[in-house]
């Protein structure tokens, strides 16, 4: 499905349409299952600073792997030339360009362990640059281009009740079982790895041609990117959290700077909560970072700061912005690119340094074909050009181009071949008032291909994951396999939901899940109902981790709903708090206090405690490795079920974490095991 011949910039100004003809409708199928694994976007675009290339990772999917294949692919933004770097049975990432534009930094399992690379664009030519034992990430040049700096995870040091532990040796050719894992820290596991290796994050650097990486932060501290170099390349900044206390302090991190000759490390920000993403101006004179609150409250919001490097003197721009600031880029001495969620959109907009911001493109999209997900990425260049994902509701994720002052192009079409020939269903933007309390409600609903507006449809509500997130005008495969097979698809942003500004993000403060969402959620239903598109007799609800969640506590609240899906479910947030990687964070942000001080609460908030009132039939779909929401939440809404004769399934996937749809074919699983299930219960 690879694209067959280069696209010339100049005609790329025409919009590619995503609505076909009538002419054309006829010869078209529906979106089936299979076509799930021909799909493919674009990821991790990166500009270089001249703005001549654009880099980016060509995600494609697997079908006799059944996994994600990730390529290297290089656009020239002057002749449209698409050409692949690298495509073959390896993994890509990390882009990072040098300043002066000529080589390209990534990071590949080329070598079996994930390593550094640069690929030189000219002469076509690849060399590794270093030989370290752990993957490296955050990958950053210096300003003189000889050097890279990258982040690294560190193998701890064993504590002294590992070291007193006897261990006697094994007689040769013994079968004794594993060695026992000991475990210490607070923060011991992650959904994905497991229970981890005590370790920590450090700072790096190697010979941009190859050599020793060296070592320049220590300690049991937590450190991250992006790394920020200096201009005299000196030292670099990021952010990190040198608390001994840090794995408790998850609203809690500042700025701090590196001397790559001493390794001293000194700090540079101590604002109370998060300071990150430090970027200097292309002349080092000054540093942008974003900071956030440490309120123990579930939503931050991220604001753009800019500090006077010499004097270390600071100024807010945009405080009264009452949005979510990420991704600041330069792209000149005075003056930022910078992206924000609003109304389900993600926008990158231009910020000067005198406060004025200006809005460039809102098609940020399609990099989370599962489901619509406000989701994407974009990248600067100097010259004020960005690059960027651009998607749409029938499109995934294609790659975006806006020079500065120019109209933006599209340089891909990596789904034409398939989603051209697929008769989609139609989505529709919706506004309402919440029953609840009048809260205005934004949302979409699909609608079946070959939709009758004589005829009432089966309703789909699909909740989604958070609940501090928010859906949008995206590519979404699921619910347009739930449209193929008829269903009218409804999916909302309801309150707590991101992109709407402070306000509506905490009026799910201490309330998830509730009868407020609940309430968001039906009044949406009965308006499709009163319209006429909606069975009032076949209505169904599904959702996946914090949407699971809803999804179990509506059964517990209404009979109306003639089946229901829920994937990776929270059932009981006491054990919940208590066996999740996420524990920490969420007893700080979530909750006002530790479960066993504020039992009650816990208990109003978990579907476990209206599980005597559910005669909804319930399928349950969850990764048997699932850190984030642990298969015990789905055990015990399952065993409950069954206690009370009431139709359930659990599906249990085999080696899947809390991401169970990251392989394509178990996408597929959980959308059809829903279908199935939804059609047992149809009237």
């Amino acid at each position: 499905m690879w694209l067959k011949q280069s696209v010339i910039a100049g005609s790329l100004a025409l919009l590619f349409t995503s609505v076909p003809t009538l002419a054309q409708d006829a010869a078209k199928t529906t979106f089936q299952a299979e076509d799930i694994f021909q799909l493919e976007y674009a990821n991790q675009v990166s500009i270089s600073p001249n703005g001549k290339y654009i880099a980016y990772i060509r995600n494609s999917f697997d079908n006799m792997e059944d996994n994600t294949r990730r390529s290297l692919w290089l656009i020239d933004t002057e002749t449209g030339q698409h050409l692949p770097i690298f495509d073959d049975q390896f993994s890509y990432g990390s882009l990072a360009w040098s300043n002066d534009g000529t080589r390209l930094a990534f990071a590949s399992n080329r070598s079996d362990k994930n390593q550094i690379h640069v690929h030189w664009i000219k002469e076509q030519r690849t060399a590794k640059v270093t030989h370290v034992s752990n993957s490296p990430g955050s990958i950053s040049w210096s300003n003189d281009d000889s050097q890279l700096a990258f982040t690294m995870s560190v193998n701890a040091e064993p504590t002294p009740f590992a070291k007193s532990v006897k261990k006697p040796k094994k007689p040769k050719g013994a079968k004794w079982s594993e060695s026992p894992i000991i475990v210490e820290e607070a923060y011991y596991q992650r959904d994905g790895r497991g229970v981890l290796e005590p370790a920590h994050t450090q700072l790096f650097v190697v010979p941009a041609e190859g050599g020793t990486a060296r070592q320049l932060t220590e300690g049991p501290y937590r450190h991250g990117g992006p790394l920020a170099w200096t201009e005299d390349d000196s030292h670099i900044v990021f952010s990190g959290n040198r608390s001994e206390d840090w794995a408790y302090q998850v609203n809690e991190s500042d700025l701090y700077s590196v001397s790559l000759s001493s390794k001293e490390v000194a700090q540079v920000t101590d604002k109370p909560g998060r300071e990150s993403s430090p970027q200097f101006s292309p002349d080092g004179k000054r540093l942008a970072y974003l900071h956030s609150s440490n309120e123990p409250v579930p939503y931050h919001k991220s604001q753009l700061w800019i500090m006077d490097w010499s004097e270390r003197s600071e100024t807010e721009l945009q405080a009264d912005f009452d949005r979510s600031f990420s991704s600041p880029q330069w792209t000149g001495n005075d003056s930022l690119a910078v992206s924000y969620a609003d109304q389900g959109k993600t926008v990158v907009a231009d910020v000067t340094l005198n406060n004025e911001l200006t809005n460039r493109v809102d098609d940020v999209s399609g990099v989370y074909v599962s489901r619509p997900y406000t989701m994407g990425s974009f990248s600067a260049s100097k010259t004020g050009a960005i690059a960027y994902t651009k998607g749409s509701e029938y499109r995934p994720a294609d790659v975006g181009y806006q020079p500065q002052g120019g109209e933006a192009v599209q340089f891909t079409q990596l789904n034409e071949d398939l989603l051209g020939h697929r008769e989609l269903g139609k989505v529709h933007e919706i506004r309402y008032e919440s029953r609840y309390d009048g809260q205005e409600i934004h949302g979409w609903y699909i609608t079946p291909p070959n939709y009758d507006e004589s005829k009432e449809y089966p309703l789909l509500l699909e909740i989604h994951g958070g609940p501090h997130l928010s859906y949008g005008p995206h590519f979404a495969a699921e619910h347009q396999r739930y449209a193929a097979e008829g269903y009218v698809v409804l999916y909302v942003n309801h309150r707590g939901s991101t992109s709407y500004g402070k306000d509506f993000a905490m009026l799910l403060d201490g309330n998830y899940s509730s009868p407020y969402d609940f309430a968001d959620h039906m009044s949406g239903i009965d308006l499709l109902i009163d319209k006429g598109i909606a069975d009032s007799d076949n209505l169904f609800i599904a959702g996946g981790s914090a949407g699971g969640i809803a999804t179990a506590y509506a059964v517990g609240l209404t009979n109306r709903f003639n089946a229901a899906a829920a994937t990776n479910p929270v059932i009981n947030w006491v054990s919940k708090v208590l066996t999740a990687d996420s524990s920490i964070g969420q007893i700080t942000n979530q909750f006002p206090g530790m479960p066993w001080e504020e039992l009650e609460h816990y208990w109003q908030r978990s579907p476990l405690s209206m599980v005597g009132d559910v005669e909804t039939p319930v399928l349950l779909f969850t990764g048997e490795k699932d850190r984030r929401t642990p298969i015990s939440e789905t055990e015990q809404f399952y065993q409950a079920l069954k206690l009370q004769k009431v139709d359930t399934a659990m599906v249990r996937v085999p080696d899947a974490f809390h991401g169970v749809t990251a392989r394509p074919s178990n996408m597929i699983a959980k959308i059809e095991h829903a279908l199935a299930w939804f059609e047992q219960y149809k009237k």
